[in-house]
């Protein structure tokens, strides 16, 4: 079985990013104990990561490289903002060690879309935010092997995402 559309594929990989001083680093491990679990052409990751798989068959390994404008783009300046210090409050209040440099926040936009924004920096007023992709900006480089392939059910299909292991159980 090759992956193609419909089809739920399994996948061990390490994924590394080269920093400022071209060293690569490794930022995400999917091993056989965890490994990632999506359905190609639904999973929702760069159109170029699943473009890379297809046609590769169980046992096969993988080596390949995203620009950014491949992967989660360029960092966007108009995704940095500050907002006021008063948002973060929760019952009149700031939990501790919520705004802290570097901490990740789960928000929403005035729409209700969930974002996830990184604290940049905290003023006495405002609190300086990131909403771009925490990869965005990165070349990311991909190794790793097709551990499983198989056809998805109609029921996953439906709902766009893997049941069962690996998935979503409901």
């Amino acid at each position: 079985m090759k992956i193609e559309s419909n089809k739920v594929v399994t996948l061990t990989y390490e994924l590394r990013i080269t920093d400022e001083n071209g060293e690569q680093n490794l930022v995400e491990t999917a091993n056989e104990e965890h490994p990632m679990v999506f359905i190609y052409g639904m999973s929702g990751l760069p159109e170029q990561f699943e473009d890379s798989l297809a046609g590769k068959s169980e046992g096969d390994t993988f080596d390949f490289k995203l620009k950014p404008e491949e992967g989660y783009g360029d960092i966007n300046p108009d995704a940095v903002v500050d907002l006021p210090k008063n948002v973060f409050e929760i019952e009149g209040s700031i939990p501790d060690n919520m705004l802290e440099e570097g901490n990740f926040i789960p928000m929403a936009d005035s729409e209700g879309n969930q974002l996830q924004g990184r604290v940049l920096a905290v003023k006495d007023d405002s609190v300086t935010m990131d909403f771009n992709h925490p990869l965005a900006g990165k070349e990311l480089s991909f190794k790793g092997k097709v551990e499983n392939i198989r056809e998805a059910t109609q029921e996953e299909i439906a709902h766009g995402h893997v049941h069962g292991e690996g998935g979503i159980q409901h």
